[in-house]
């Protein structure tokens, strides 16, 4: 069992992810299921979490980064864990600060390390490294600190000759592999709410519309995901027979502004007007005035996918 912890109990568990990087549902799930920590009440009945406590956790979020179970190692003494911690330090594996800045968060620190196996083109290691930071995190803190930036920095490593196109196809395809895999995982039951996703013909670049997803099946919608490159009149046939709430879209490039805007305008046209049509990309912001007078919601990040999905929902 965790050793008493004498020390203040004075951190909401909001201070205690920042610190520690781990999602707030993260924490309670550790908490409850594996005795992690055992926090005190404050007279409103939030959780309170002394100093000890939450280098507990930041020690348990680095050991299980590092790769080892959560169930394994919540419940020994801190000193035990401390040095566990330090050994896997030793062995080369970077674990997170006391007290992450913006440039040593324990998502940055994932980031580097996953471009780093993606320029080994360790394909086994990157998938084992995310499916980590993903049971640590929670999705989607995972999606927001992981897996967008990564996304980022292999585009611009590509962009600037640093990986070959091996090497990003490699990061690509294990990321495609992953986000699929947590939206299957969190498969929303026949009854809830339908958001159908697909990006337009002549769009290959899915992954975006894959991050919506799985950022809509944290939130309790059931995805349909046709996969990229269709037509506007396919996707509107399919959004119909599904009886999707919301249709969403991933513009990445825009190689004809007219034809792209054409083709969102016929969708929005062929759906009913009582069926929000969502933008989300590079594309789509560079589009946004157009795409906006046309009655299309142009999204901006997944954190605004998130509050858009939370309000249609309501």
């Amino acid at each position: 069992m965790p050793e008493p912890e004498s020390s203040p109990l004075s951190h909401p568990i909001r201070r205690v992810a920042d610190r520690t990087g781990l999602s707030p549902e993260v924490i309670r799930a550790w908490e409850r299921r594996y005795g992690a920590v055992k926090p005190t009440r404050s007279p409103g009945g939030q959780r309170q979490y002394s100093d000890a406590q939450v280098e507990r956790l930041r020690l348990l979020a680095a050991a299980v980064l590092a790769g080892r179970g959560i169930g394994q190692v919540a419940t020994l003494p801190l000193a035990q864990l401390a040095a566990l911690v330090a050994e896997d330090a030793g062995a080369g594996i970077e674990v997170p600060s006391a007290k992450p800045d913006h440039g040593s968060s324990p998502g940055t620190m994932v980031v580097a390390r996953a471009l780093g196996l993606a320029s080994k083109l360790d394909g086994d290691g990157l998938s084992e490294l995310l499916r980590r930071a993903a049971a640590a995190r929670g999705v989607s803190a995972f999606l927001d600190t992981v897996v967008s930036p990564l996304l980022w920095r292999v585009g611009e490593a590509w962009q600037a000759g640093r990986l070959t196109p091996a090497q990003e196809h490699l990061a690509s395809c294990t990321v495609r592999e992953v986000v699929t895999d947590t939206v299957r995982a969190l498969a929303a039951p026949a009854s809830a709410p339908r958001v159908l996703l697909s990006t337009l013909a002549g769009e290959r670049h899915e992954l975006g519309a894959l991050l919506a997803g799985a950022t809509a099946a944290v939130h309790g919608w059931r995805v349909v995901y046709l996969g990229p490159d269709l037509p506007a009149q396919v996707i509107a046939t399919a959004a119909r027979r599904a009886h999707a709430r919301v249709v969403g879209i991933s513009v990445v490039y825009v190689e004809d502004r007219a034809v792209t805007i054409g083709e969102l305008r016929a969708l929005r046209d062929a759906l009913p007007s009582d069926v929000p049509v969502l933008a989300g990309g590079a594309g789509a912001t560079v589009l946004a005035p157009e795409l906006r007078s046309s009655g299309i919601q142009v999204v901006s990040d997944l954190r605004a996918l998130s509050s858009d999905l939370a309000r249609l929902s309501a």
